[in-house]
């Protein structure tokens, strides 16, 4: 008997020990309170000059057989890149993309029932040069639209080296945010804490002004680069002072 009651005695005080007590697991009441927080988003744009243009242009061709349409297709293709080259064009700064060979349909007539049939094949290949000097953009619009190239599929300008003006761009979209947030809580009679966080919301380089004006019967070709624009913005939470 008495060897049972000292193992039940060691079973209590083994149960006692691994399980916590209700203090140890609730909790705390009374903690500290959570500050009052303020969220503004800022903006910022730089303009400057572009240094770049960016030209997309297509050669298209027509046979009656799917190998002559590539092969003429392809001739005035590489008079285009031949001709861009002697510009002064880089061959880095060249590249072909989207070529495609499709069928001309003919002779459909629901009228009469009439089968369709193939009359031909279009062969198109689109070239996007890239252009670092931009003095010469006029001559080398002539020169690509003379000598092969029958499709313009759009001209834009850029920055080659984008970063000092997004990074300008992203001071401001700070200086914004503070800015505004200042204004609304000293409205509000409170004061502008710390900075809790800040987040970009992803910057951008966007055209601004004039961006192409040609005539295709002059030569060289007329062109304007305009602006293009640096944008940032930033989301940024600071805590408000009571």
């Amino acid at each position: 008997m008495r060897v049972l009651k000292a193992l039940l005695i060691c079973s209590a005080c083994a149960f006692a020990t691994t399980v916590p007590s209700l203090a140890q697991t609730a909790p705390t009441v009374g903690g500290p309170v959570q500050s009052a927080m303020i969220t503004v988003t800022g903006e910022g744009v730089v303009h400057g000059a572009p240094d770049m243009a960016i030209l997309s242009i297509g050669v298209t061709t027509e046979a009656k057989t799917a190998k002559d349409a590539m092969a003429q297709n392809s001739a005035s293709l590489a008079s285009v890149l031949e001709r861009l080259k002697a510009a002064g064009i880089d061959a880095r700064d060249l590249q072909t993309s989207n070529l495609s060979l499709n069928p001309n349909w003919a002779g459909y007539d629901s009228s009469t029932g009439g089968q369709p049939r193939i009359a031909g094949y279009t062969a198109t290949n689109q070239l996007t040069v890239r252009i670092r000097a931009l003095e010469t953009l006029g001559a080398v619009l002539d020169a690509a639209i003379s000598d092969g190239a029958n499709s313009l599929n759009g001209l834009t300008f850029a920055m080659s080296d984008p970063r000092p003006s997004t990074d300008a761009a992203r001071v401001l979209a700070v200086q914004d945010a503070r800015a505004k947030a200042t204004l609304l809580v000293e409205a509000a009679g409170v004061q502008l804490g710390r900075i809790v966080s800040i987040s970009e919301a992803g910057g951008f380089v966007q055209p601004a002004g004039p961006m192409f004006r040609a005539v295709a019967d002059s030569a060289p070709v007329p062109v304007e680069g305009g602006e293009v624009a640096a944008n940032a913005n930033v989301t940024i939470v600071f805590e408000i002072v009571q």
